[in-house]
């Protein structure tokens, strides 16, 4: 890949988001939007600033927290039980229809049950982010062990190798790019599960400030709060690809390497 093509490649998004902001500023003066329908970006500039930065980095921990731990505890969960899926046939249709059925029911629907059932505290939260990022991530990783190439396994098995390095030594290589995958799609719902989880039980949090700036009409304060939580979104995706380039490279393919 040139140079020109990856300096093309890097800044192009930028330079159209970029491009967007003074459309958007424009739009909204010639057009006469009120600030409650759609503010202005620099009106949204204003209300961010006019928070305190403590204020901000607090709801953005509070946010952050609940969103990597449970993020974490889908990936533990679900790499384990993709295993046990690929070893049992019997187990796999079994478990997929109910994680089907998991995955399609509305989580705000039962995100007031859980409530109940686990108390206010932090764990009906890391609850609700771990039924939004479970799913992905057990596809991937059993999409991906099952995409090793069927010689492969029979050659072990003929060798005589021992279940568990057959799957550690040969399935999980071979699922690394299908689970990176599912972990950039996880990733950015498990903003979306702590966002979620913050309207319906919370005291801080981005989520939270936003549901609070709506009820007393600051919609510029909470537009600031969603930008602050699509930049953290993003950064989160981005890292999530900053890890796979590192120490995976060899899992991207060869124009994504550079």
């Amino acid at each position: 890949m040139s140079t020109k093509h990856q300096i093309l490649q890097r800044w192009l998004p930028i330079a159209t988001l970029a491009s967007l902001i003074p459309l958007w500023e424009l739009s909204c003066r010639l057009l006469g939007v009120p600030d409650y329908v759609l503010p202005r970006p620099t009106t949204i500039l204003e209300a961010f600033a006019r928070v305190d930065v403590a204020l901000w980095a607090g709801h953005l921990w509070a946010t952050l927290r609940v969103a990597l731990i449970g993020f974490m505890l889908s990936l533990l969960i679900s790499i384990p039980l993709a295993i046990a899926m690929v070893r049992s046939r019997y187990l796999t249709k079994t478990l997929y229809p109910l994680l089907i059925i998991i995955q399609s029911t509305p989580v705000v629907a039962i995100a007031p049950l859980l409530i109940v059932i686990l108390g206010t505290g932090e764990a009906p939260r890391l609850a609700i982010t771990c039924l939004i990022t479970f799913f992905p991530l057990v596809v991937a990783a059993t999409t991906g062990m099952l995409s090793t190439p069927s010689e492969l396994v029979e050659l072990s098995r003929s060798l005589r190798v021992p279940p568990s390095r057959e799957i550690w030594q040969i399935r999980l290589p071979y699922a690394i790019p299908h689970l990176f995958s599912g972990m950039k799609v996880a990733i950015t719902l498990a903003i979306i599960g702590a966002v979620v989880a913050e309207f319906v039980a919370a005291e801080k949090g981005l989520g939270y400030f936003i549901q609070y700036s709506t009820s007393f009409f600051e919609i510029p304060q909470a537009f600031a709060a969603l930008l602050f939580l699509s930049a953290a979104s993003l950064i989160l995706f981005r890292t999530v690809t900053w890890i796979q380039k590192v120490f995976f490279a060899w899992s991207l393919p060869k124009e994504e390497r550079d």
